[in-house]
């Protein structure tokens, strides 16, 4: 009999008695803490294999800690910070199921960024988010994250994993980065110093790096009707290749030429292309001249030109058109920046 009781044990609870469900859960709302948990038990350890001298935390704590005199003796220290995204690049990945260089792309890319003010970095952070955690999925981001974060000598001191349940579509997910590097105030490069006369030197791209794969996706899988998988004669390999290339660092072929003063301004050629990134750095009433044809034009960016019946300009506002970085030197210290570039044997 309900309510009943045996041996002289106490009745059921009242819930039980009448058979009532359970409390909810926030697992029942579709976040899973525990899984989250588990996960971030594995990410500690990917993430340790990045840490330099300074780092003070572990991963897990609620901020991270970092010893700015582990950066060496600093007379006038500046900090220099950035944060971006992958941008829908990241549809790539979820197309191939390949998120590996993803996390690379987004750590290299915010180097550059605070590279082009004369910053070494220290740490960075990065933000996940997802409908449903996927630990495997998760764990692949990271472990790009952190490749890139050793390959620079950079911290992977922290970050944040959100599980938004109906926010984003199965399988799909955000990153953004958070990145902070070092600079000598004498050091800092803000293009005050750039004067008529001086040179432009472009540094080759590995590809369309984290820009303007809205109009490439369009242009291909909306318009060519093409996909990852398929592959391109005039690309010699699969579109899911080509558009998965990393988004290369500047900072291994750069970093010596700092200290030496050679530099008078940098622009990292990402979203706005040549257009809007060169005026960036430029001070007012300068303007700049590039000669077309004096570099050579990847494939891919031709192939997407034609495919899409794209103009000239448009191309050279959304793309990098096969250079990632533009230095300004002085005329009269030009030989000695390309004598470093040859030395390293990187194309300009």
């Amino acid at each position: 009999m309900p309510g009943s009781v045996k041996g002289g044990g106490r009745p059921a609870p009242a819930a039980r008695r009448s058979g009532a469900a359970r409390g909810l859960t926030y697992k029942d709302a579709g976040v899973d803490i525990d899984a989250k948990m588990r996960a971030i038990q594995r990410l500690r350890l990917i993430a340790r294999g990045t840490f330099r001298k300074g780092v003070l935390t572990d991963i897990g704590s609620f901020g991270g800690l970092f010893d700015l005199t582990a950066a060496g003796p600093l007379r006038h220290p500046v900090l220099v910070s950035s944060t971006d995204g992958v941008g829908s690049k990241l549809k790539i990945a979820f197309q191939t199921c390949q998120h590996k260089t993803v996390g690379m792309d987004l750590v290299n890319h915010c180097i550059n960024d605070i590279l082009v003010q004369g910053a070494i970095p220290l740490f960075f952070l990065d933000y996940i988010a997802m409908g449903k955690l996927d630990a495997d999925v998760m764990i692949d981001v990271v472990a790009g994250l952190a490749r890139a974060c050793r390959d620079s000598g950079c911290s992977l001191i922290g970050g944040e994993t959100a599980e938004m349940p109906d926010f984003y579509r199965p399988g799909e997910y955000d990153l953004a980065g958070f990145i902070v590097g070092l600079v000598e105030r004498e050091l800092v490069i803000d293009g005050s110093r750039i004067a008529s006369g001086d040179v432009l030197i472009g540094l080759a791209s590995s590809g369309l790096h984290t820009n303007g794969y809205s109009l490439a996706r369009k242009v291909l899988f909306e318009r060519r009707g093409l996909r990852p998988e398929s592959r391109v004669p005039e690309l010699n390999r699969t579109l899911g290749e080509e558009l998965l290339a990393v988004h290369r660092s500047y900072l291994p072929v750069l970093r010596g030429l700092i200290p030496a003063g050679v530099l008078y301004g940098m622009a990292h050629i990402t979203g706005g292309g040549f257009t809007d990134n060169i005026p960036r750095i430029l001070p007012r009433g300068l303007s700049a001249r590039v000669d077309l044809g004096t570099w050579p034009v990847p494939p891919v960016f031709r192939y997407l030109q034609d495919a899409g019946r794209i103009a000239e300009d448009e191309m050279f506002r959304t793309f990098n058109m096969g250079i990632g970085m533009v230095l300004v030197v002085p005329l009269h210290r030009e030989s000695e920046v390309v004598k470093h570039l040859d030395t390293l044997g990187e194309k300009h």
